[in-house]
């Protein structure tokens, strides 16, 4: 148990799994903002922007996708409230599963951890992939070095490592300049866009988010990127026993990214829209696709406003993005690993930790997987982009919507038959509207997810598989280790 504002708050998983291990995290490391950097960094702006809005424009619903980004932000508030309700009675680095499994049982708790450490490795092993390609491609570009993509993951795994195990506060530290180096950039392009009165056919409210606009084309298609970007927001609970007075500091910190990430890439896609003009804007969107770099969308129309010089910063910006992604999922995953040995689902080594409390062999544990999952794509030649970073994306997100869907229902039966929180809105309405967004989201992910992926029905079919395949592994594999 651990004594937090003078509130007894359970960090174990589940109730009755017995007396916390003497291995804890490092607490009072994080207030707010390093909580909301670590959130941002995961979220990477820059990537998410120039990645997934271009092919939201072009594929999805053309002008209207920003609205696509309010309405993904929508859903994911409502089902923060009773996310966080949860996190003010249990504070666990294992977030998801300890919230499932409260209100759904041990079993089904130990399976979403599965899911939950699944989809981060999933998605950190895509983030590698891009990752690689640009940092190979600018190496190239400016000493004419040329080196496989996969060396520099390999070589950055290892600085993942290092700073990983270094301790939570010089993550924190080492994310906020790369995040508030994107951030601003953005923020500034849109900000200009904005107060010049937009592009060529102005700003255009209507053009964006009336509900003509919205649902013209596949609004679907957009939706799924939407939701594809929130995608890490969850990361505020996760590490609430490093958090100063979690019992404020996480609810804070939960609403503020989710806030500030739908803010964010509402607006931002809105002014991207808006420097086109509503009418051009999905021929651009197209054109850069088809060109094969979806980037020059984004970079063309930064530069249209601050001037050339951007095509040369903004592509290393798109690699530094990527590297606080990376080390933000990775933090997420050792955590996850870290927890699951300290309940017992894991060796217990993996909750060893070193002098500054950091879980230094879940860490390498992590990184082991990384390995695993990027070599495969190396040693057969398949393209990082296409292959590593399209499918592993996808099944990252269809994974964490999963968990999203479960906490809700979670949630609600945890509050009815605990009693702890009786606000109607924080424990049964809002988390009820949430799980039926989730859940018509995941429709959405599964009816397009071809399409996310941009590979064969056949491979669709197999990952989206693997996600259920997982749920059942952990699950089983919990009832071993417990019996029953």
């Amino acid at each position: 148990m651990i004594r937090v504002d003078s509130q007894t708050v359970d960090a174990s998983p589940q109730a009755g799994a017995g007396p916390q291990p003497a291995a804890t995290l490092k607490r009072n490391a994080l207030g707010v903002l390093g909580i909301l950097f670590f959130v941002l960094s995961a979220q990477a702006p820059l990537t998410g922007i120039a990645g997934a809005v271009p092919i939201a424009v072009a594929v999805g619903n053309g002008a209207g996708a920003p609205a696509a980004y309010a309405l993904a932000g929508a859903v994911i508030l409502l089902f923060s409230v009773g996310f966080v309700a949860m996190g003010r009675h249990v504070v666990n680095a294992g977030a998801f599963y300890t919230y499932i499994g409260k209100g759904l049982g041990r079993t089904t708790g130990s399976g979403s951890a599965a899911v939950a450490l699944f989809a981060y490795c999933a998605v950190q092993a895509a983030m590698y992939g891009l990752y690689g390609f640009t940092v190979s491609g600018l190496v190239e570009h400016y000493s004419g070095v040329h080196l496989a993509w996969w060396v520099w993951a390999l070589v950055t795994m290892a600085v993942v490592q290092v700073l990983g195990a270094a301790g939570i506060e010089l993550g924190a530290k080492v994310l906020a300049v790369f995040v508030l180096t994107e951030f601003s950039i953005l923020l500034a392009f849109a900000l200009v866009t904005f107060f010049k009165g937009g592009g060529p056919e102005g700003l255009d409210f209507g053009g964006t988010f009336s509900p003509g606009a919205v649902l013209q084309g596949a609004p679907g298609v957009a939706l799924m990127f939407a939701v594809a970007s929130m995608f890490g927001f969850e990361a505020t609970a996760i590490y609430g026993e490093e958090a100063r007075e979690p019992r404020k500091t996480v609810p804070r910190a939960t609403y503020l990214s989710v806030a500030v990430v739908t803010g964010f890439f509402a607006f931002v896609s809105w002014m991207l829209v808006s420097s086109y003009g509503p009418s051009k804007v999905t021929a651009a969107a197209g054109q850069a696709l088809a060109g094969g770099d979806s980037t020059v969308f984004v970079f063309a129309s930064i530069a249209h406003q601050f001037g050339g010089w951007v095509n040369d910063v903004l592509p290393i910006l798109l690699a530094t993005s990527l590297f606080a992604g990376i080390l933000a999922f990775h933090n997420s995953a050792n955590r996850y690993l870290f927890s699951l040995s300290r309940e017992g689902l894991l060796p217990g080594r993996l909750r060893t930790l070193n002098h500054r409390h950091a879980p230094w062999a879940a860490g390498l544990a992590q990184t082991a997987i990384a390995v695993l999952l990027v070599l495969p794509f190396a040693v057969t030649g398949k393209d990082p982009v296409l292959t590593l970073f399209s499918w592993f994306s996808g099944i990252g997100v269809l994974a964490c919507m999963l968990l999203y869907f479960l906490t809700s229902v979670s949630v609600i039966v945890f509050f009815r038959r605990e009693r702890l929180d009786t606000r109607p809105w924080n424990t049964l309405i809002a988390p009820a509207l949430g799980a039926l967004g989730i859940a018509a989201m995941i429709w959405v992910i599964l009816a397009n997810f071809t399409t996310l992926i941009g590979g064969a029905t056949t491979t669709a079919v197999w990952l989206v598989l693997a996600v259920p395949a997982v749920l059942l592994l952990g699950a089983g594999t919990a009832r071993l280790v417990h019996g029953r």
